[in-house]
């Protein structure tokens, strides 16, 4: 009779068949060959665990105004389970405080011909008066880099108006500057997809006017407005907090030569981010609760759940800068965990061809194991993955990672490899308060953790492929032939 596990994965494979999906649901056992201690930690880790991490994320967030975001009693409950389920696998677990400016919309309002709209505050964006800023609409034309040349803000044009700037071709920092420069008193930035823009200045520094984002079809619909009053009100509690980094490395193998692995923690302000990154975080954890803190390991692996991702990324740069050169060179690799459970999921691997040496073995080493499970994969670029892999790929740290999808929109040709909605976002509640234990396609959540679980285990054993490192007991080996080969060509001499 099957097991418990068995029955849950005939359950995803016929659910799975019946959605036009023949993926999700193949054993572990048709996966590739590898480390016995890759196969034993993909068995280890269940669905069902990492379902109760989920549940207590849920629960932390609900008990703590709907948020786990840094800096609030949300997280630091967040931080405080992580770290009590590491020390008791046998971690020896350090906590790295680290700045961070809190942001929480206080105001985000948007009227444009009398009606409603909905609008989002910009990262540092600079606040509007109580009840905003009423001004004409200026749009901004839209040749392939909208409002990142000065000469697309004609003179004049802009003074005393609100410019509409749509995105793309450059950063946001580069368009609400040029807007600030012709004399606009705030900036709408409009998404290339129909879904919701929360954008970033680059710091608080570059904050000159009030700047929010829009979807496309609502800056479609202001295009036409041009010239009209538009109501534009941001205002947002900015102030310092103090952030925290949860890090947990295993008592056994190569310090030298360290397996880093990590998810961001923390929520946006806006919902309690089970899904995002609520799913990254718990198969991590998981996985290292099933690893263990002494495990028989040849490299040493290190568990890393960063305190701020929505806030910017600020957390793992912050950890590397305070690292010297010979502690950066200890780490072997950085693999990165995002969501990987999204309700209408593609299963997308980081692309190694842009990252540095030993990159693309990593992509391959997911990409392997999820053919072997009878997944098609895409891969999504490394620059283009907003998140923690930035922070290490300037200092030429190989990196790789899995991912689900956000907001942009499956298509149809995504839609026949792995099922779900042709049209519809990867994931609708992407950093919305519905992003919660309903939130998640678990037959995906349960495959992906699977790969985390077995790329990790596999270069826990081994990182020959990426940096050249082989494991100790074959480094031996090759030492004893080649000590038996010279003895042998002395005597013969």
């Amino acid at each position: 009779m099957p097991s418990s596990r068995g029955f849950r994965r005939l359950a995803a494979l016929a659910a799975a068949v019946c959605a036009g999906v023949t993926l999700a649901g193949l054993p572990a056992d048709a996966a590739p060959d590898g480390p016995a201690l890759a196969r034993q930690l993909v068995r280890k880790v269940t669905l069902d665990s990492m379902n109760r991490h989920l549940i207590a994320m849920q629960r932390i967030a609900d008990s703590n105004g709907g948020r786990r975001a840094p800096g609030t009693p949300g997280y630091e409950a967040s931080a405080q389970y992580v770290s009590g389920k590491l020390t008791a696998a046998g971690f020896d677990v350090s906590v790295q405080p680290f700045p961070v400016r809190y942001s929480q919309p206080l105001a985000e309002r948007l009227v444009v011909g009398g009606a409603n709209a909905t609008i989002h505050m910009t990262l540092y964006t600079r606040n509007t008066p109580v009840g905003g800023i009423t001004a004409p609409l200026a749009v901004a034309p839209n040749d392939g880099s909208p409002g990142c040349q000065a000469t697309d803000f004609a003179p004049g044009a802009f003074t005393g108006k609100i410019a509409l700037i749509a995105r793309g071709g450059c950063t946001f920092t580069v368009k609400h500057n040029n807007a600030a420069d012709a004399g606009a008193v705030g900036v709408i930035l409009v998404n290339t997809a129909d879904t919701w823009l929360r954008a970033s200045l680059a710091s608080e520094a570059d904050a000159r006017i009030p700047i929010g984002g829009v979807s496309r079809s609502i800056g479609d619909s202001m295009a036409a407005h041009a010239g009209e009053p538009v109501t534009m009100e941001l205002r947002t509690l900015d102030e310092m907090r103090t952030g925290k980094t949860i890090i947990a490395q295993t008592r056994t193998g190569r310090q030298d030569n360290v397996v880093v692995a990590g998810a961001h923690l923390d929520s946006v302000v806006e919902g309690p981010g089970v899904g995002t990154n609520g799913t990254g975080v718990a198969a991590l954890l998981e996985t290292a609760v099933q690893l263990g803190g002494s495990p028989r390991v040849n490299n040493a692996v290190r568990f890393v759940f960063w305190g701020s991702w929505e806030f910017g990324i600020v957390s793992s740069p912050f950890y590397l800068q305070n690292l010297n050169f010979e502690q950066q060179l200890d780490i072997a690799m950085y693999l990165n965990f995002d969501g990987i459970g999204s309700p209408n999921a593609g299963y997308f691997v980081y692309d190694g061809d842009a990252g540095p040496f030993g990159s693309v073995q990593i992509e391959k080493a997911f990409t392997d194991y999820l053919t072997g499970r009878g997944v098609q994969t895409e891969v999504i670029p490394l620059a283009a993955m907003r998140s923690d892999q930035l922070s290490f790929m300037p200092l030429g740290i190989p990196t790789g990672g899995l991912f689900t999808g956000n907001q942009d929109r499956k298509t149809a040709a995504q839609a026949a490899k792995w099922g779900g909605t042709v049209g519809a976002p990867f994931d609708t509640c992407y950093h919305e308060s519905c992003d919660t234990l309903g939130n998640i396609d678990r037959a995906v959540f349960d495959v992906n953790a699977d790969a985390l679980a077995w790329v990790t285990a596999t270069y826990a054993m081994s990182t020959e492929d990426v940096n050249g490192v082989a494991p100790r007991a074959q480094r031996a080996a090759s030492r004893t032939a080649a000590a038996k080969a010279a003895k042998a060509t002395v005597s013969l001499g």
